[in-house]
């Protein structure tokens, strides 16, 4: 084992005495062959050499205490030596060497030391020593090269880390580019079918213009015709009538004149009747005023001065007091009852059905035939007083034609929309459209349902039962639909409104063959997506143009104006309402009234009965109550200007809005 280690030192000493120019250094603890060899781990406090050492059993040297003996640092032999000598050698940093380059008193002290080491008591445990340092450099160089493969391994994870950022980038740029492409592709095509339906509107507007112009000539060749065969008939009549007047005229001046005569002579005899008759009237009902007084009278002293009477008659009265209070809340609560059952729900404000079941059909009756003659006399479109554009009023007349059928048959309803701006009769023609189909109506407003809160639902099933009940079909016309249908998404929508809106959704799910629903609104943009599509029949209601102004002037002129001063019938009316003054009027021709329809374009219906009402107004407020064609304009120019400034205002509200 020590010839091992020492030659593996003379391997290493030869080894550092080939690069001793690189390593030189003055540092004490690093042994010199040109000097005294100092080693320190066996160099011992006392300067005396220890005794030669014997050897252990297993080959090494060891001292007698097991403890390392000291090393001297300098032999005091060689030190005599060399002082006797007198030839100490100096050092030489810069050694001589062969030919070959290697320096042989390197190795000479290499092999001194050796020497000194082997002679050595604890050369056993210095070669250990110089063996676990050995083994601690071959651990640290092994921790180091664990490090470096932790440092390659660290060093690897983060290449890979990279490498799949880089590629989960990549896969992102990609899916953007893609999401891109996509989007780029939507916008192209989007704009495509917005081209194609802009360049498909244009062609339908030029095609129901060239429709409009082609009818437009018509209906003038049409009424040149018209105008045409009237004149030649007014004509004909007016001389017809000039006969007629004249026979007539020389009939009842021979009539008046007997019956002027008749009634000179029946004069005298009816007034002496009428005043013996009242005489004798007053007196009869003098006499029993006086005899009811007397029994009274009479009464009421017997039961003042008897106690048992008075008793008898106080707790009568407060038996009858009580009964009929008792019989009156009674009564109210079996009616509350019996409305709540059998009545008409509150959210109806107009139906052509009674309140109750049992009423209302002799007025219904006797309504429909007023109605049936009141519309054939007026318009001879058999349409009542709603004045429509040709082309809407022949395609509501189609659809009420297919109720009836549709009723006839036991086949499912179809819904309807109106809309269209206010005013233009889409209340009016539900009602024909009912009453020509043979159904009942029933007519609500969509405000009604936001105030009723919770209840709306409750009232909204109410409605559809009562509707259900009705025997010859209902029409229920919503009129403000959107106040109440509008979108569900909306932010100022209550909760109350949303499930009202989803009873209505629910109850009008399937097709029904009870109820025809059909829904007014202004803004039909605003109803909800499902309520759109329960509609199947979708009509616009216009704002009336030239030849419809004319026909509504025509028509609010005879009704408030030519009709204003004519009784109504019914006997309790004439007899306790006063009589209103009949309106003449003087110079208002047709012309006139085709004037004023052109100056109002724009106007709705409601705004050309609302004139006429303006017109009547004028009239009575004048002296002579004479409608001439100067008031006619006149009132005409003033509801014209403030028509234009409300356009202007509303105008003005929606710039700031």
């Amino acid at each position: 084992m020590a010839k091992t280690c020492a030659m593996g030192l003379i391997s290493a000493l030869a080894a550092a005495s080939a690069s001793s120019s690189l390593l030189s250094q003055t540092n004490q603890n690093v042994a010199f062959a040109d000097g005294p060899f100092n080693f320190p781990l066996f160099s011992s406090s006392s300067p005396s050499p220890s005794p030669s050492p014997s050897p252990s059993p297993s080959g090494s040297p060891q001292s007698s205490t097991g403890q390392l003996p000291s090393q001297p640092s300098a032999s005091p032999a060689s030190t005599t030596d060399k002082e006797g000598s007198g030839n100490v050698k100096a050092r030489n940093d810069y050694p001589r060497t062969s030919s070959a380059g290697f320096d042989p008193e390197a190795l000479e002290r290499g092999a001194k030391a050796l020497r000194e080491i082997s002679s050595s008591s604890n050369a056993k445990k210095a070669f250990e020593l110089m063996k676990k340092q050995e083994e601690t450099r071959q651990a640290e160089l092994a921790e180091r090269a664990a490090e470096f493969k932790a440092m390659q391994a660290q060093a690897e994870t983060e290449r890979q880390r990279v490498i799949y950022d880089e590629q989960k980038k990549l896969t992102q740029h990609q899916a953007q580019t893609k999401s891109q492409m996509a989007r780029y592709e939507d916008e192209l095509a989007r704009k495509r079918m917005q081209a194609e339906n802009e360049y498909q509107r244009a062609r339908n507007q030029e095609l129901v213009k060239l429709q409009e112009e082609s009818a437009i000539r018509q209906e003038q060749a049409r009424r040149a015709t018209e105008e045409q065969i009237q004149a030649q008939r007014r004509q004909t009549e007016r001389e017809k009538a000039e006969i007629e007047r004249e026979t007539i005229r020389v009939k009842a001046m021979a009539e008046a004149e007997g019956r002027a005569h008749e009634a000179k002579l029946a004069e005298e005899v009816n007034r002496r009747m009428l005043v013996d008759r009242a005489n004798a009237e007053r007196e009869k009902w003098v006499a029993a005023i006086n005899t009811t007084f007397d029994h009274i009278g009479g009464g009421l002293r017997a039961i003042l001065t008897d106690q048992n009477k008075l008793v008898v008659a106080v707790g009568g009265l407060t038996a009858l007091a009580a009964g009929i209070y008792t019989t009156r809340e009674g009564a109210r609560v079996i009616w509350g009852y019996v409305d709540r059952i059998l009545g008409q729900p509150s959210l109806i404000r107009e139906s052509s059905r009674g309140k109750y079941p049992w009423s209302g059909i002799f007025s219904r009756a006797m309504s429909s035939l007023r109605n049936g003659d009141k519309t054939s006399s007026k318009n001879g479109n058999g349409f009542g007083d709603v004045i429509l554009h040709p082309s809407l009023q022949k395609r509501i007349q189609q659809l009420s034609g297919a109720t009836a059928n549709t009723k006839a048959h036991q086949a499912p309803f179809r819904n309807m929309l109106f809309y269209g701006p206010p005013g233009t009769g889409k209340t009016m023609a539900a009602r024909e459209l009912a009453r020509k189909s043979g159904l009942d109506y029933a007519l609500m407003t969509g405000g009604d349902v936001a105030p009723l809160g919770p209840q709306a639902v409750t009232k909204i099933h109410q409605l559809f039962d009562w509707a259900k009940k009705s025997k010859r079909g209902l029409l229920l016309f919503i009129d403000e639909a959107d106040a109440f249908l509008c979108e569900r998404n909306k932010t100022y929508m209550s909760e109350a409104q949303r499930s009202a809106l989803n009873a209505l959704l629910f109850r009008t799910g399937d097709q029904s063959k009870d109820i025809v629903l059909a829904l007014a609104t202004n803004r039909p943009g605003d109803l909800d997506s499902a309520v759109a599509d329960r509609i199947d029949e979708v009509l616009e209601f216009p704002l009336p143009g030239e030849d419809e102004r004319f026909k509504l002037l025509k028509l609010y002129l005879d009704k408030y104006i030519a009709q204003a001063g004519s009784r109504k019938p019914g006997l309790l009316q004439n007899l306790f309402k006063k009589q209103q003054q009949k309106i003449e009027i003087k110079g208002l021709t047709d012309d006139i009234l085709r004037e004023a329809a052109a100056k109002t374009e724009g106007f709705s219906g409601r705004e050309i009965a609302k004139l006429m009402a303006s017109v009547q107004a004028a009239v009575y407020g004048s002296e002579s109550c004479v409608l001439d064609p100067n008031l006619f304009r006149e009132v005409v120019d003033y509801k014209v200007a403030e028509h234009q400034q409300r356009r202007k205002l509303a105008g003005a509200d929606g710039d700031r809005a």
